[in-house]
């Protein structure tokens, strides 16, 4: 090994495991130190809402690796490392305990938080956040037959949450402030494919519902809305978004612009330093626009280019964003940035399966949702995402038509 300053990784989710492994791969012989600081070796978060809730996965199942991994690798991951701030003159980290590490490259991989809840009673026992593992434990134990669960908030997380605690017998009530479901992810009409499909479940839902107060004394009892209704429950689950951890980057002097601001090689605006993941925004050559993503695909793909440029390679990263969830008996795959459509195409690929379309004002295709067996649509996502990738313009019969193969319109000429 050489004696150069190591390669030195803050935050040890899924992007800073995925570069550590990345380095090693890439030919990097140095040292490499993985800082996290949830106690746990890094772990899947996706499984988290889903498999963790119902039971079908313990936490600890949802590891990456084991510790023999991390040994093997010569990976020096330290899960209990709290960073005090970034010395950038000095190229080094502090630690909250004084000690300090000294980098080649940093990559800041501090990932996202949840929104809270800024209400009266926010803070009562029997109100939940998930992001943790400890929340999905926490959370799990909660959701039992025949209790009553208020969820704030129709995103992905809120919906994922509902359909889990629905299949543990829960009574279920999702509160959402906004006049639709998922209203940054996807079209109204993909969003309300999938609240029907909620409802026919027995989920009731309320839009356009702004919350005055917890109700309780110690514990939750309820939620009081702000046009007097008041809705009886055993416990809360939060889910109104995330906010990216900037707070180191911004006190080393680090742009910000909706998270780390980074350029298409992830770098930012110190040539030493590297962010990657939900925390960092960044240019994105496709959509013409600088965009910050929070989904698993993503912090894949990051990690993969981000290690090759930390090694110096100047590769550039324009993928296009993939996005998975499962909710009953229903997979949602989403490729490209549907919001940005103005109008959808609806192409029918089973009874109860669907893959909606997004054009922007131009004709070209920018996203494509499918829900359903994921038999009957992933397919066609997967296609829908090389044609996203060329910019194609495609006729909107064509994407209509179930019998017109996806696969034979990859050969389009990109815009």
């Amino acid at each position: 090994m050489t004696t150069q300053p190591a390669m030195v990784i803050i935050g040890a989710g899924q992007c800073g495991v995925r570069t550590a492994a990345a380095l090693r791969n890439n030919g990097w012989d140095g040292e490499i130190t993985l800082l996290g600081n949830e106690g746990a070796a890094p772990y899947d978060r996706p499984p988290l809402s889903k498999a963790v809730l119902l039971g079908e996965r313990s936490t600890e199942q949802c590891a990456f690796h084991d510790d023999a991994f991390y040994r093997d690798q010569r990976i020096d991951l330290r899960v209990d490392a709290c960073v005090q701030h970034i010395d950038r003159g000095a190229r080094k980290v502090v630690l909250s305990d004084g000690r300090s590490i000294e980098y080649q490259r940093l990559l800041i991989a501090t990932g996202a938080e949840p929104r809270r809840l800024d209400v009266p009673g926010a803070n009562l026992q029997g109100v939940h956040l998930l992001r943790t593992a400890s929340d999905a434990n926490a959370l799990a134990e909660a959701l039992q037959p025949s209790r009553r669960i208020v969820i704030v908030g129709a995103g992905f997380i809120g919906l994922e949450v509902a359909a889990s605690a629905r299949a543990r017998g829960c009574q279920v009530v999702v509160i959402e402030a906004g006049a639709r479901a998922l209203m940054r992810a996807v079209p109204e009409v993909v969003a309300g494919y999938l609240i029907d499909k909620h409802r026919q479940m027995g989920v009731q839902i309320h839009f356009a519902a702004q919350i005055e107060r917890l109700l309780g004394s110690a514990h939750v009892t309820g939620v009081k809305l702000k046009d007097g209704t008041q809705i009886g429950c055993d416990c809360v689950v939060v889910g109104i978004g995330v906010k990216p951890r900037t707070e180191l980057a911004e006190a080393a002097g680090i742009d910000v612009a909706d998270g780390i601001a980074v350029d298409d090689t992830l770098r930012t605006n110190d040539p030493h330093i590297f962010a990657a993941g939900d925390v960092c925004s960044f240019p994105h050559r496709l959509f013409r626009r600088r965009m910050r993503l929070e989904c698993w695909k993503n912090a894949e793909d990051h990690a993969r280019i981000v290690a090759r440029n930390m090694l110096e390679r100047g590769e550039t990263y324009s993928e296009v964003p993939w996005f998975w969830s499962n909710q009953y008996d229903m997979t949602i795959q989403i490729a490209g940035m549907p919001a940005f459509g103005v109008e959808s195409v609806v192409r029918k690929t089973g009874d109860t399966s669907r893959i909606f379309f997004a054009l922007d004002r131009d004709g070209v295709l920018v996203g494509a949702s499918g829900v359903g067996k994921l038999s009957e649509i992933a397919r066609d996502v997967r296609v829908a995402q090389t044609l996203i990738g060329q910019r194609a313009c495609i006729d909107r019969a064509l994407l209509e038509d179930p019998d017109v193969k996806l696969k034979g319109l990859v050969a389009v000429e990109a815009l």
